[in-house]
């Protein structure tokens, strides 16, 4: 992304429709003096009950992760996270988290949103295939898991993702590296500029 000649920058948005349950989620990913910014709102009903996730995943400007945050709640639960990666790994409110000292890349499970980073990251060419493991937040949860995953792209729009701990394989359609905008038994698009390139 650069339109610094016109002195502007362009940011991608996107809301998506829950396709499993209820819910909408909405993000936003932005430019800044220190990379990128994503931030967004999951809304949905879970098993305790309806929940809301407002959630922030600062980037480098090469697309690896910084920080982020999730704050809200699900059913009776309170959520408020404060998550850091440097140069000695990462913490979650503080507390190290050696599972995951490795990765470099943090995804959310209740959104399609942090998809996002690692596919611009990766820059696969078509016929491409890489296994990905990324620092994966399950929501409710307050401590980083390891999520393997492996990410095909068969054409300019497509990906097989597959990430067999959690039993899923789908093809992704992922126009010009933006948001996803169809995430099978999960999410479809329903507005925004979220194929636009950066």
């Amino acid at each position: 992304m650069n339109n610094e000649s016109r002195g502007e920058s362009m940011t991608l948005l996107a809301i998506w429709r829950r396709t499993d349950e209820p819910g909408h989620d909405v993000a936003q990913l932005k430019q800044t003096d220190l990379g990128w910014l994503l931030n967004g709102a999951a809304v949905y009903l879970s098993e305790a009950g309806p929940a809301r996730l407002d959630y922030t995943v600062q980037l480098a400007e090469d697309w690896m992760t910084k920080s982020g945050s999730v704050r809200g709640f699900i059913g009776p639960q309170s959520i408020d996270l404060t998550i850091i990666r440097n140069e000695i790994g990462w913490t979650v409110n503080g507390q190290r988290q050696p599972a995951v000292q490795s990765m470099v890349d943090l995804d959310y499970g209740f959104t399609p949103a942090t998809n996002l980073q690692q596919i611009r990251r990766m820059n696969l060419k078509v016929g491409d295939k890489a296994d990905f493991p990324v620092a994966w937040l399950v929501a409710g949860a307050s401590s980083l898991v390891v999520l393997p995953q492996t990410y095909h792209r068969v054409s300019e729009t497509e990906y097989i993702y597959e990430a067999p701990t959690v039993s899923y394989r789908a093809t992704l359609l992922i126009p010009d590296a933006g948001f996803a905008q169809d995430y099978p038994d999960g999410w479809i698009l329903e507005t925004g500029n979220a194929g636009r390139a950066l």
